[in-house]
């Protein structure tokens, strides 16, 4: 299941304050030049992480974002089996048509406004749920403890 996110805008209700001021952080990080642009990035790289996210690190992340963006993340049925940081771009770019590399920097800019509004507590705790991969899109360094 993949949210649609071409709703024509005379159809699109108005967006509470905090959903706004969390497109302008996307928007910013982004380089985006319409707010519409950061909300599709938004869109899109929420339902990838809401197919990935389980347990109550999924719950804890909903009740910290927007309701706008807890919607998009929740409405997803988490896949069986989770996708690494790379294949994650991948899968991505490939359901919506993108290249590789602007899936990559979407995820990175949508990324960073979640992790504003989750906190770096809960974002460890996203981290050690996913696979590998996800520290460098959520701006980490991938610490890979040595054998």
């Amino acid at each position: 299941m993949i949210t649609d996110v071409r709703v024509p805008l005379e159809h699109r209700q108005p967006y509470s304050t905090a959903y706004e001021q969390m497109l302008e952080k996307v928007r910013y990080e982004g380089a985006y030049l319409t707010r519409e642009k950061a909300d599709e990035a938004v869109r899109r790289v929420l339902s990838g992480l809401g197919r990935q996210l389980t347990g109550d690190e999924r719950v804890d992340l909903a009740a910290c974002l927007p309701l706008e963006a807890a919607r998009v993340l929740t409405a997803q049925i988490p896949d069986t089996q989770p996708l690494t940081g790379w294949a994650f771009v991948k899968d991505l770019a490939a359901r919506t048509g993108a290249s590789q590399a602007t899936t990559r920097w979407d995820t990175g800019s949508v990324f960073a406004a979640v992790a504003a509004h989750a906190g770096p507590d809960l974002i460890t705790r996203i981290l050690g749920r996913l696979p590998t991969g996800y520290a460098l899109l959520f701006g980490r360094a991938e610490l890979i403890p040595a054998a």
